[in-house]
């Protein structure tokens, strides 16, 4: 199956996915402001470089897209029916890369919260999303994730 778009109107779309600042990191951001925590962005000497660190909390947390780190049973997360021997090689690299991250991270006496991108998203989801977030960050748990909320293993 060919794409539906030119090499170049590709190329243009990708390059307009942003690595930091998106949408359901800017939305995480905002709710632990509004409850009163504040945080250092993009640290890059701890590893995998968090999106929102809480320094006097020691609680890194990464605001994955679904689709770029292959999150696993979601329906945003579909492997592209083109080349899809290169897109599972590059999504198996990157959770593999968030996976040493989290595990340096607590090696290093970090907590780690990871936020899917579909927990961000559906109606209600806000306001759930922000009292699992608080919930979290009051326990103990060193590490933990937050999926969408009609799916399982939430924390």
């Amino acid at each position: 199956m060919t794409d539906i778009v030119s090499p170049a109107t590709r190329s243009r779309m990708m390059s307009g996915i942003k690595s930091k600042d998106s949408r359901p990191e800017m939305l995480v951001r905002r709710l632990l402001h509004s409850e009163g925590y504040r945080f250092r962005l993009h640290r890059k000497d701890l590893p995998g470089t968090p999106d929102i660190v809480l320094p006097k909390f020691r609680i890194a947390v990464f605001v994955h897209g679904c689709f770029w780190h292959g999150h696993t049973g979601c329906k945003l997360a579909k492997v592209p029916a083109t080349r899809s021997e290169f897109w599972t090689a590059k999504f198996s690299a990157n959770v593999a890369r968030d996976k040493a991250a989290v595990e340096k991270l607590n090696a290093i006496g970090w907590r780690v919260l990871c936020v899917w991108e579909c927990a961000t998203r559906g109606s209600g989801a806000i306001d759930d999303l922000l009292s699992v977030i608080l919930s979290w960050v009051l326990s103990n748990e060193p590490s933990g994730e937050i999926r969408g909320m009609n799916m399982p293993n939430r924390p």
